[in-house]
């Protein structure tokens, strides 16, 4: 690619994430209700772009080459809050946010554990998306899924790809 069209989809890449969870929230807001979310899979995504996220950190890569994970993994944060006041689960919240806080320190204590876990990184966020759909499936309703935000997460990835 040329370089000037390679900044051009580096540049949206950063524009979709920053908004990408978006109309997500807006959907589960609006309704008032999680239903066709899966908390396993929102679960899993969160897991991997932490890890990818303190991998980066730990190695000391510059912040311009995993900018838009901390702005996603807020928005994920933000969402799982939305589905767990939802479905009334507030209380399980906070027990999600000790558990990774754990293993955000945890994954550092040694160089090996980072490194392992960084390489089951791509197969924890595919398997997010598999037990998104399959959840899905199950219900055979999407209830307040978007699928704007499945299309701008489909775009980031192929983007990833070529920048």
């Amino acid at each position: 690619m040329a370089p000037a069209l390679l900044d051009l989809v580096h540049l949206t890449t950063w524009a979709v994430c920053a908004v990408i969870k978006l109309p997500q929230l807006v959907a589960v807001l609006r309704a008032g209700s999680a239903w066709g979310l899966s908390v396993t899979s929102l679960l899993l995504e969160l897991a991997g772009l932490l890890v990818f996220l303190r991998y980066q950190i730990y190695y000391d890569y510059p912040l311009e080459t995993y900018l838009e994970y901390p702005i996603i993994i807020a928005q994920d944060a933000i969402l799982l809050c939305c589905i767990m006041h939802f479905s009334g689960k507030k209380k399980r919240a906070l027990f999600y946010t000790v558990m990774y806080w754990g293993v955000w320190y945890m994954l550092t204590l040694h160089k090996r554990i980072i490194d392992v876990a960084m390489n089951l990184c791509t197969f924890v966020s595919a398997a997010s998306k598999l037990v998104q759909l399959q959840h899905l499936w199950q219900t055979k309703d999407p209830g307040q899924a978007s699928a704007l935000t499945w299309g701008m997460g489909a775009y980031t990835c192929a983007s990833k790809l070529q920048t």
